[in-house]
């Protein structure tokens, strides 16, 4: 069936699926040197010197991912839960994974129709984010996503906690500074700029307290911000780890051959038979 080998091909197979893997190997690459010329595009020098090969580039790269967006499109059918030919295919339209995709091509079609410049240098900014496409085709990236989705409660937590630690800091150094610097601590939403910068130790040293008291509590929200910060990355660490041994499990899993039991019919005693690995 074509459908279920454009579905294969588009889709990361193991490297025995060679032309799969070279499809995967291709776009890794075309995402990378998009990258690439995305950041070099904004210098001036280089835009004027090679505006019309970074547009070849762009045209092209455009044609691919539209191709392979098409490809999914089409083919994503023969997966169970995109079975529906309409309703399976908004659903698959709508994955994130899918909008990542749609969002890696908008920007090309879009400039077209418009001529604000600002509209433009947003749309081609929009580029970059044609990165995220790589997650498909690196285990790492994947495992981290998993790993994100997996913790996201204990996240949520940590994400609330810091939002109210944050509003108290911003509040009682409002307090405690407004009068002798009633420049820079002009209200609460202003403070919270600096308690911003301090819980997350990166002190840019534009705002700063100058009382003793302001000091002493400036030093104390500094200390509680370490924390702060080893928190989320101790939960994400985990989740990481989690995913990887799993990973690590599935994939020798399928690397063990399927064994089973039969009677041999001269002696009658029980022997295993290797069958064949899941992996083929």
């Amino acid at each position: 069936m074509i459908q279920k080998r454009v579905w294969d091909i588009l889709d990361v197979a193991p490297e025995s699926d060679r032309v799969s893997h070279t499809e995967s190997v291709f776009m890794f690459a075309l995402i990378l040197l998009n990258a690439v010329v995305v950041i070099l595009g904004t210098v001036r020098e280089i835009e004027q010197d090679y505006s019309a090969e970074l547009q070849a580039f762009e045209a092209f790269s455009v044609v691919i991912f539209t191709m392979e967006y098409v490809g999914r499109l089409w083919s994503c059918v023969v997966v169970e839960k995109y079975s529906q030919p309409i309703v399976g295919r908004l659903r698959f339209i709508l994955r994130p994974e899918s909008l990542i995709d749609l969002l890696s091509i908008l920007p090309f079609y879009l400039s077209a129709i418009t001529f604000d410049l600002r509209v433009l240098r947003l749309l081609r900014l929009l580029r970059i984010f044609r990165l995220l496409k790589l997650a498909r085709y690196s285990t790492a990236l994947v495992l981290l996503i998993d790993a994100f989705r997996s913790r996201r409660a204990e996240l949520g937590v940590t994400l609330t906690l810091m939002l109210i630690v944050l509003t108290i800091a911003a509040s009682l150094m409002y307090f405690v500074e407004y009068e002798a610097q009633p420049d820079k601590f002009t209200d609460i939403p202003t403070a919270m700029w600096w308690a911003v910068v301090t819980l997350t130790t990166i002190g840019y040293g534009d705002v700063f307290p100058v009382t003793p008291v302001g000091k002493m509590l400036g030093g104390l929200i500094a200390v509680i911000g370490v924390g702060f910060v080893a928190l989320p990355t101790g939960i994400i660490s985990v989740g990481f780890v989690e995913e990887l041994q799993s990973f690590k499990k599935k994939l020798k899993k399928q690397q063990e051959p399927t064994t089973a039991k039969c009677t041999c019919p001269h002696c009658g005693k029980e022997i295993a038979v290797v069958l064949q690995s899941e992996k083929g």
